[in-house]
């Protein structure tokens, strides 16, 4: 069985981390969580690390598992809405990745919004190294919005 992979812990419910390698799929079962989030897109990795890879061996593992792609283009509202219905359909506690888990902790973020107030969604990505003031403003407008 392969080692955890290197992740923060945004929440009890939600980690993030760099793309795992399939062989890690059994050890996040064995560590308690139900659900892994692939955030990176297909044309970013090679054969065999792709997100019907990552699903099969998720899936041997005992793990739910759902695809919400994060591109380097930005965020469309479809992407939020995608990683919110994840995190509240699929059993958890999540795990997600991307290349190297900034992705899949700002998309946690954004999904968040309304959810949790936006000044515990800001700590908890400062607690993680990832520092992100602009996206406090937008955090506000999406809880605005709900």
């Amino acid at each position: 069985m392969s080692e955890l992979p290197p992740m923060v812990q945004l929440t009890d419910a939600f980690s993030a981390a760099p793309h795992p390698p399939t062989a890690a799929m059994a050890a996040l079962a064995a560590a308690g969580f139900r659900t892994v989030i692939c955030n990176r897109p297909d044309a970013e990795v090679a054969p065999g690390e792709r997100a019907a890879d990552m699903e099969a061996a998720a899936r041997a593992a005992g793990l739910d598992f759902a695809v919400v792609e994060v591109t380097h283009d930005g965020i469309a509202p479809e992407t939020i809405a995608a990683q919110r219905r994840a995190l509240t359909e699929l059993p958890g506690p999540h795990f997600g990745y991307c290349r190297a888990g900034f992705r899949s902790s700002v998309i946690w973020a954004l999904a968040q919004a309304g959810e949790r107030p936006t000044d515990e969604i800001m700590a908890a990505l400062a607690r993680a190294g990832f520092a992100v003031p602009g996206l406090k403003a937008q955090l506000d407008a999406l809880a605005a919005g709900r």
